[in-house]
């Protein structure tokens, strides 16, 4: 198990806080108080009967998110690793510390497989060599 630091959003409409608090007190009041421990998996399975069936595994999550994206009418084949990319590279972007970086994406702190995580929108806006001269 990993503790993750996430802050609330000043909108409460996209506040990743709000939303996991609304979604972990719904899973505990329709599916039981075993729930409410911390060390249960985050992310759950549900079968189409609407039972629980444990923990996701990183496939039924890259499933999850194609399938919301595609309900959403998201025109891009995203991936579970499409969350990691996000994290990494607007937070590299804001001027996050790389180890913090790391800390809360789950790499290890001076992760060279980290750096692949990292992408430029088009190398404009985010460019090395921007004010230099």
């Amino acid at each position: 198990m990993r503790t993750a630091r996430v802050p609330y959003d000043e909108d409460p409409e996209i506040c990743p806080v709000r939303a996991w608090t609304a979604y972990r007190t719904r899973l505990i009041a329709e599916h039981g108080e075993q729930w409410a421990d911390p060390a249960t998996p985050a992310f759950v399975g549900i079968d189409r009967w609407g039972r629980v069936t444990g923990g996701m595994v990183p496939d039924s999550v890259t499933r999850a998110i194609k399938r919301i994206s595609a309900r959403a009418g998201v025109p891009i084949a995203w991936t579970g690793h499409s969350l990691r990319i996000g994290l990494a590279s607007v937070a590299r972007r804001s001027g996050r510390d790389s180890i913090a970086i790391a800390d809360q994406g789950g790499w290890a702190r001076h992760s060279r497989s980290m750096l692949g995580y990292m992408q430029r929108e088009d190398g404009w806006d985010d460019n090395a060599a921007t004010g230099l001269t």
